[in-house]
């Protein structure tokens, strides 16, 4: 967790194991919003954003089959917007 210029940041992983509870030609969806509920709950906040990146992770293998897990930053600047990035490892 970072304290800079009152930007907040965390590194989760996300077991998206519940995704194939959903129809298959839904997953990629569902797995979409269970990052932003989420980081919703974590963050404690309602406005959440998905980095581009993470969306083209979440839907490289197609509609029916993300990945089970997933390992992402999740940062809250001063106004409460939360972004959901993939975890780069520096």
């Amino acid at each position: 967790m970072s304290k800079e210029e009152g930007i907040e940041e965390k590194v989760y992983t996300i077991n998206l194991g519940r995704v194939v509870l959903a129809p298959d030609n839904r997953r990629a969806k569902r797995a979409t919003n269970m990052i932003r509920e989420f980081a919703s709950r974590h963050m404690k906040s309602e406005e959440v954003r998905i980095d581009d990146k993470l969306n083209e992770l979440i839907w490289r293998r197609g509609i029916r089959s993300p990945p089970r897990k997933i390992r992402v930053t999740i940062s809250k600047d001063v106004s409460g917007v939360v972004t959901v990035k993939p975890y780069e490892y520096k």
